[in-house]
């Protein structure tokens, strides 16, 4: 069932089945220390546990409890998760997962799943993301690369903004062009854990080669968190690439 669930979550799909499991809110954002509160509607009872499960970013599913609507508390948690922080209730087909106490470790994107006796296979709710800020979070760290000399023989050229050093695995990116926010054009890596615990992401801005060549500033700026970082640059900072 793991390999199965890890397939599942890892390619972030959902799949309209018969039961529909519908998860909200999307994106959750607290502070340390708050409650953070999951909402997992199954469509209908049919006898069957709502297991809850936890994925950082590049990382395995990990299982955190089950729990049946007519039971008084979980009766089951996985490795890790204890019923002084995770708990859940339900009130007919409408499930809740409750984190008290928030840590940023937390931050991940948070499932529910139910088995489905009409197609006998299990169903998963699309995911919400849970973001926990803090006083603590270190700002990330920001490196943009310019086009290469090849790249800027074209009309096209590629700007990269590499953010290393994030304590999460979620952060908002956003480009700007002379101050402009730019949607056009943007692509942003999920992110990757490295070998110290932090994350690491690539974002990806496509520009005209004759903008560049203006010297039109361009700016990344990243959020993880309460933390934000910005870096800017432009073709006369540069130097010359040989």
């Amino acid at each position: 069932m793991l390999g199965t669930l890890c397939a599942v979550i890892t390619a972030l799909t959902y799949v309209s089945c018969h039961k529909e499991v519908t998860q909200t809110p999307s994106i959750i954002s607290v502070n340390e220390q708050q409650t953070a509160t999951f909402y997992c509607d199954i469509t209908k009872n049919e006898g069957y546990y709502v297991h809850w499960y936890k994925q950082v970013p590049g990382g395995v599913p990990a299982y955190i409890l089950r729990f049946y609507y007519s039971h008084s508390s979980p009766d089951q948690y996985g490795s890790g998760f204890t019923s002084e922080r995770f708990t859940s209730k339900a009130q007919s087909t409408n499930y809740q997962l409750i984190i008290n106490n928030v840590e940023e470790t937390d931050s991940a994107v948070y499932y529910c799943e139910t088995w489905d006796n009409s197609v006998n296979e299990n169903v998963f709710g699309q995911g919400t993301k849970l973001i926990v800020t803090g006083s603590t979070l270190p700002a990330p760290v920001l490196t943009i690369y310019p086009p290469s000399s090849n790249e800027l023989k074209s009309n096209k050229a590629t700007l990269v903004c590499l953010v290393s050093q994030m304590s999460m695995g979620f952060a908002d990116v956003i480009w700007m062009a002379s101050g402009i926010p730019v949607t056009s054009g943007v692509s942003t890596s999920t992110a990757v854990q490295q070998p110290d615990k932090s994350f690491q992401i690539s974002s990806y801005l496509a520009i005209e080669t004759s903008d560049w060549n203006q010297d039109k500033v361009y700016t990344c700026k990243v959020s993880v968190g309460s933390s934000v970082s910005e870096k800017i640059i432009k073709k006369s900072d540069c130097g010359t690439e040989e």
